[in-house]
């Protein structure tokens, strides 16, 4: 059973937290568990996949199968760093979290976000690139382009949240440990210290509008474009085509973008949304973006390499 630890007149950094899991849900963990855990393996399943038949073949190595291994590795590594330790929660009742393994998760949840974000607007111009520019498509978006692409979604990420690590680290924590959530985020950590988290709010406001904000701004962008471009092609054949490379990457950018503003502002605004809520919502949109990308590669692939 937890109990929450006793406050000391002395403020220090724990030694541990408790993550609580999805709280309200305590009774049904056991059970919630199995549709994560299905998830998890087809999300290891699905991606690996895609990872060893562009890797393996050589006449994938194109920008849109590129960018699709680079969305699959991130997709891969996000819930690989949150849903074990929940699965580990929800059968095992492993609720307790070092304080360095806290902020670990933290950064790496924070940053693989931020990248998978870089990633999808990355994509978001390949499409550009493909529909409005055909003819300039390989010589602008070359292999040697693609590399400083990956790369520059990658440093982006890390330069945005090691902040946050810094920004918790300086916190006193002299009340209770308890994180009611399913792993370790930045505004869930903060709110336990007892000192002001107003440099956390406005730093963790500033990334979401500037990193994530405008990445769905320039994401909005590119597919008006094409879309205006689509509606310029002369048959309804033509029109169809262009506009079935770009669904299912519209709905991983819904499914991707959707929760995490709601969880955004829930934290900060939402004081009303119960809890479990908003991290069920958040938890399952981690789980099945894989499951909407999957299938639209399989079709994609085969067809490409017949």
């Amino acid at each position: 059973m937890l109990s929450t630890s006793v406050i000391n007149n002395t403020a220090f950094h724990p030694s541990t937290f408790i993550l609580l899991g999805i709280p309200g849900m305590q009774d049904q963990h056991v059970w919630a568990a199995i549709p994560f855990c299905s998830m998890y393996i087809l999300a290891l399943v699905g991606n690996g996949t895609i990872l060893y038949i562009v890797m393996t073949n050589r006449t994938l190595h194109e920008p849109m199968y590129l960018f699709l291994c680079l969305l699959s590795i991130t997709d891969l590594v996000l819930c690989s760093t949150t849903l074990p330790k929940m699965l580990t929660i929800f059968w095992f009742r492993s609720h307790i979290i070092s304080y360095h393994g806290c902020l670990t998760q933290m950064f790496f949840v924070h940053t693989i976000f931020a990248t998978e974000s870089a990633v999808l607007l990355a994509m978001a111009f390949d499409r550009y690139v493909a529909i409005c520019h055909p003819l300039h498509y390989t010589s602008i978006l070359n292999a040697t382009v693609i590399g400083k692409i990956g790369l520059a979604c990658v440093v982006r990420g890390l330069l945005f949240v090691f902040p946050f690590v810094i920004l918790i680290k300086r916190l006193p924590f002299c009340g209770h440990h308890i994180i009611p959530h399913t792993y370790c985020e930045h505004m869930g950590i903060a709110k336990l210290a007892c000192a002001s988290i107003k440099p956390n709010t406005i730093y963790g406001l500033t990334v979401a509008l500037s990193v994530t904000g405008m990445d769905v701004v320039l994401i909005t962008t590119s597919y008006g474009l094409i879309l205006r471009a689509v509606l310029r092609l002369p048959s309804k054949d033509a029109q169809f085509r262009a506009f079935s490379t770009c669904g299912a990457h519209i709905c991983v950018i819904l499914v991707f973008y959707v929760p995490a503003f709601f969880s955004f502002f829930t934290h900060r605004f939402g004081h009303q949304v119960p809890p479990h809520v908003h991290i069920l919502y958040l938890q399952i949109s981690i789980s099945s973006c894989p499951l909407f990308l999957t299938p639209w590669s399989m079709a994609s692939i085969p067809n490409k390499s017949a």
